[in-house]
């Protein structure tokens, strides 16, 4: 199969084109990060507004659950029809839905446009980093993916922030119609400037894989969702969903083994590092976004800040991955170190989360939060751009759209997971230390209002429901801390791994 990675060669871009596609690549990715992390600061007030606080992570998980099913896809096709037409439509779709979800007047009415928006966002990332592998070489890939993952990272941690500022100074409908001016600049530049490539002359499509993965990624997140509020964890119905869900993904499996073009190359499972590299990476995005989504509501529920302000609170974490994932990309491509950065980095992540625990845990003041802010800016600058890099080096030239498309995948699902399950360990954690409050509550309706039902509380009840929060919130942040080592026991292995090999 010749792929569109083939023919795109590096000699098929000028400097002036290459210079136009990457800006409309950096605002694709930074359109994409943003709405995973911008509506966060926003969610309390979305709640106020709309109601639904016990449907709040669903706003986040549709998003995610529709944006990872479709990521694969996105790989996939791209490879048989070329980047541009993937991209044209990833980027047309997301813009329409944005539009929908600033329009939104329900709760369920959000939750559903999120999830049209996630279809078009599974390829932004996604195709954005797959040009930049098609348009480098291999040698290069560390500095430029160190300055995409920089804009990526910045864009994902200044969410919050512009979300707060967005929803305290406007509506927090503009979260979502900023999206419009970024992503008609993004889409110009790149129809205009990224040529249309080679598409394959009989392409076949996996059409069982693509609706067997859905089921399965689908049961899963929608499990992990539930768990802890409207299922039970030792419930039968539990058990029967994750045997039933693990059969269908059994199923994929075997579909995946015979399909002539299959929707994901198990083969390439068979290369250590890119193995390695994808799990880590599901990890650390399970650990990244199950604490980045509820550390704003804790600002917020806890220390009693601002939507802006907590947004604010994020900034330390803006300005230190902006200078290291800038720094780790230059002296990866000049040092090729690539898993000892990376373990650096994931390392420094794990000990930061620790660190944000402990904080929260504790009831410490903000300057703890933002050191630890600080420190975990330092660890995922260095850490993101070297995982991708890893991938893409060790799978050949013809797979490189597939690879990354399933390192997006896994890291999409890991994100999505992250959130599911720690808002699971919240919504139990806090329903409870809530049922236990000396003063009674209705629990559910509790749930439904959010921050409009604690201002109605005593001031004594108020303390307590703060406790709550605190509690839970804390736990949730003890779940990414531990995933977070498991990532970096990974890549310490990985190392181990590489150091044996040579010494042979």
């Amino acid at each position: 199969m010749q792929s569109s990675s083939v023919a795109e060669t590096t000699s098929a871009y000028s400097p002036s084109t290459r210079r136009r596609v990457f800006t409309g690549l950096i605002l694709t990715m930074i359109m994409g990060a943003l709405d995973q992390s911008i509506v966060s600061t926003a969610l309390p007030t979305i709640v106020s507004d709309l109601g639904g606080l016990a449907h709040m992570s669903w706003v986040v998980t549709a998003f995610m659950l529709t944006s990872t099913i479709a990521t694969p896809m996105y790989g996939r096709l791209s490879d048989m029809f070329g980047r541009r037409p993937l991209l044209a439509f990833s980027i047309g779709s997301f813009l329409a839905a944005s539009l929908l979800c600033g329009i939104a007047q329900g709760m369920w009415q959000l939750i559903v446009f999120r999830g049209l928006q996630g279809v078009g966002a599974g390829g932004l990332m996604t195709l954005s980093q797959t040009v930049i592998g098609d348009m480098v070489s291999p040698r290069q890939r560390g500095r430029y993916q160190g300055l995409f993952t920089g804009a990526f990272a910045v864009s994902s941690v200044t969410g919050p922030f512009l979300g707060g500022m967005l929803t305290s100074a406007l509506s927090w409908r503009w979260v979502f119609l900023v999206n419009l001016p970024i992503g008609l600049v993004a889409f110009g530049l790149i129809m205009l400037s990224l040529p249309v490539g080679r598409a394959e002359a009989r392409p076949r499509i996996d059409y069982p894989g693509a609706a067997l993965l859905s089921i399965a990624t689908a049961g899963y997140l929608l499990l992990f969702n539930a768990l802890g509020t409207t299922l039970a964890w030792t419930s039968p119905l539990t058990f029967l969903l994750l045997g039933g869900t693990t059969l269908v993904f059994v199923l994929f499996i075997r579909q995946e083994r015979r399909a002539l073009e299959p929707l994901v190359s198990l083969d390439l499972l068979r290369i250590p590092t890119f193995s390695v590299c994808v799990a880590a990476t599901g990890i650390m995005s399970f650990a990244m976004m199950g604490s980045m989504i509820f550390l704003p509501l804790y600002y917020q529920l806890v220390l009693d800040e601002t939507p802006a302000a907590s947004g604010l609170m994020m900034l330390p974490q803006v300005g230190t991955m902006m200078i290291s994932s800038v720094l780790g990309g230059y002296v990866s491509s000049r040092t090729q170190r690539y898993a000892l950065l990376l373990s650096i980095g994931v390392g420094i992540e794990f000990t930061a989360l620790s660190l944000i625990a402990v904080c929260a845990h504790h009831g410490a003041p903000a300057l703890f939060f933002l050191l630890g802010l600080g420190c975990l800016g330092v660890g995922m600058g260095i850490g993101m751009p070297n995982a991708t890099v890893m991938i893409q080096n060790a799978v050949p030239a013809g797979a490189l759209g597939i690879a990354t498309a399933m390192m997006s995948f896994i890291r999409s699902l890991g994100g999505a997971l992250g959130v599911a399950l720690s808002g699971g360990v919240m919504a139990l954690t806090l329903q409870n230390r809530l049922q236990v409050l000396p003063e009674k509550i209705d629990v559910p309706a509790f749930l439904e209002k959010g921050m409009a039902a604690i201002r109605t509380l005593s001031p004594a009840t108020h303390a307590e429901v703060t406790q709550a929060y605190k509690g839970a919130i804390s736990a949730s942040l003890s779940v990414s801390s531990s995933f977070m080592f498991l990532a970096f026991v990974l890549i310490v292995g990985l190392m181990a791994h590489q150091t044996a090999r040579r010494n042979r």
